[in-house]
């Protein structure tokens, strides 16, 4: 079936938009189109469709345009205006289970919010966020999805002459933290209001006639935050740049910038060629997220009580129990990772003492060669501290072990130097590489052994970059 939007957002949210058309590529081609999330969505799209609507050339049938509004922390420091500089959301897909998602270009041109920017994207990055959001997709991490990128025929000046292109983003919504900040920064009670009431109907529905509705919000958002921080920890995921722009109140991981996967387990590990102080770190992530929680609770005080002061004890009771959330939720990851059942007192202690013995060790092959021991080994220049902890382990794992360790630790992830050679690659109009990672990412749990080893001798000092 087309493409039927609906605009729930630019109609019960005046005030948090700007409407922008996104700029015509001048000769698009389309590199990549995800037929299988086009299904999920209940559309079906030609490539010549998805050619012309993904890259500006011309808006399907029933698009209007905007630019949302947010504001954001940045490494810390608060910007009251930010907003889409490079992106265009078309409107809303209702999927026909009832289901919605934005439909968003990305790199489509310039918009009031682009602060001095281009509003362009090149291929790389754009190939990136696809990538990586199908791999996390696969691996089960709640993630916005990308249905299409685009070539447009530009050159786009980063710190060279690089080909432009557009990806079309699905999700469950774009509204972030920075989103409620925006709104609170203007002292604009109103439509803070009618935000939070916009976004509790979106994505907690069952809320509405609640009591206390957005405290329960808050403990909802909470909620969602900790799983999924707990899911990139045990993964080796390092998002990158999680400022409060970043972090999505659907609780999807959202703007694959620099991003990777951690190889030899380090905790200060960063990739950011932006993030010179380690603030988002490996180990930092669970600490930004309450961090960038609080700063939403911040948002929602004038909404939680009418007492201002009682106001601020409820939200702060919420932020004080978030780092035992967030244990319990990476100790439940861990279990998994473990092929431990049930649950013992002393697993948080095995979990902690694991990561003390793999220090420098390959994270994803350790994890996935627990099912077959023997083979740890290589990947570990002091093995006493791993062979004392594997007897612990496996008297506390028992029978089956190996077959629960095989299914929940992925043999197949996007490794820094396939990645790098794939967007290579594709820059320079081979998109062989890229098709071929893509498809060994999509099924992460088959081995294959081309895709599993870790990166070559020479390839260190690995550096990610955001695509602005």
């Amino acid at each position: 079936m087309p493409i039927t939007f609906d605009h729930s957002y630019a109609r019960d949210l005046p005030g948090t938009y700007l409407r922008v058309t996104p700029d015509v590529a001048p000769a698009p081609r389309l590199l990549v189109l995800n037929q299988a999330l086009a299904a999920d969505l209940g559309i079906a799209l030609t490539e010549a469709e998805a050619t012309t609507w993904f890259s500006g050339a011309a808006l399907p049938p029933g698009a209007e345009p905007i630019a949302q509004a947010y504001a954001g922390h940045q490494f810390g420091g608060f910007s009251p205006q930010l907003g889409d500089g490079r992106a265009h959301l078309l409107g809303e897909i209702v999927t026909p289970s009832g289901q919605r998602f934005d439909l968003q270009l990305k790199g489509s041109g310039h918009t009031p919010f682009s602060r001095g920017g281009d509003g362009k994207a090149a291929v790389a990055p754009m190939l990136r966020e696809y990538l990586i959001s199908e791999a996390m997709a696969a691996l089960g991490v709640p993630t916005t999805r990308s249905l299409a990128v685009v070539a447009t025929g530009e050159t786009v000046w980063r710190e060279t002459a690089l080909p432009g292109a557009v990806l079309a983003r699905v999700a469950a919504s774009h509204i972030r933290v920075g989103t409620f900040q925006f709104l609170a920064a203007r002292g604009d009670k109103v439509r803070l209001q009618a935000l939070a009431d916009y976004t509790i109907a979106r994505h907690d529905p069952d809320l509405l006639g609640a009591n206390q509705r957005y405290l329960a919000f808050l403990d909802r958002v909470i909620d969602r935050q900790a799983r999924l921080i707990a899911q990139w920890m045990g993964l080796g995921f390092i998002h990158g740049v999680m400022n409060t722009d970043n972090m999505a109140i659907s609780g999807e991981t959202i703007d694959y910038g620099p991003c990777a996967f951690m190889e030899g387990y380090a905790p200060g590990t960063v990739f950011s060629s932006i993030d010179h102080t380690g603030r988002y770190a490996y180990a930092n992530q669970p600490l930004i997220l309450g961090w960038n929680l609080a700063r939403l609770a911040e948002t929602l005080v004038p909404l939680i009580d009418p007492d201002p002061d009682r106001a601020v004890d409820l939200a702060n009771d919420r932020l004080q129990s978030i780092a035992g959330r967030y244990r319990a939720e990476w100790l439940a990851v861990m279990r998994r990772k473990l092929g431990l059942l049930g649950a013992d007192a002393g697993d948080a202690a095995l979990a902690d003492d694991l990561l003390a013995a793999m220090q420098g060790a390959d994270w994803t092959l350790t994890f996935r060669r627990l099912a077959d021991p023997a083979t740890l080994r290589p990947l570990f220049q002091d093995f006493a501290a791993m062979e004392a902890w594997l007897s612990r382990w496996q008297a506390r794992a028992g029978e089956g072990a190996p077959e629960r360790v095989a299914k929940a630790n992925p043999a197949v992830i996007p490794r820094n130097h396939k990645v790098e050679a794939a967007l290579e690659a594709a820059t320079a109009g081979d998109m062989a590489l890229f098709h071929a990672l893509l498809a060994a990412v999509r099924t992460p749990f088959e081995e294959r052994e081309e895709f599993m080893l870790p990166a070559p001798t020479g390839f260190g000092g690995y550096v990610t970059y955001c695509g602005t």
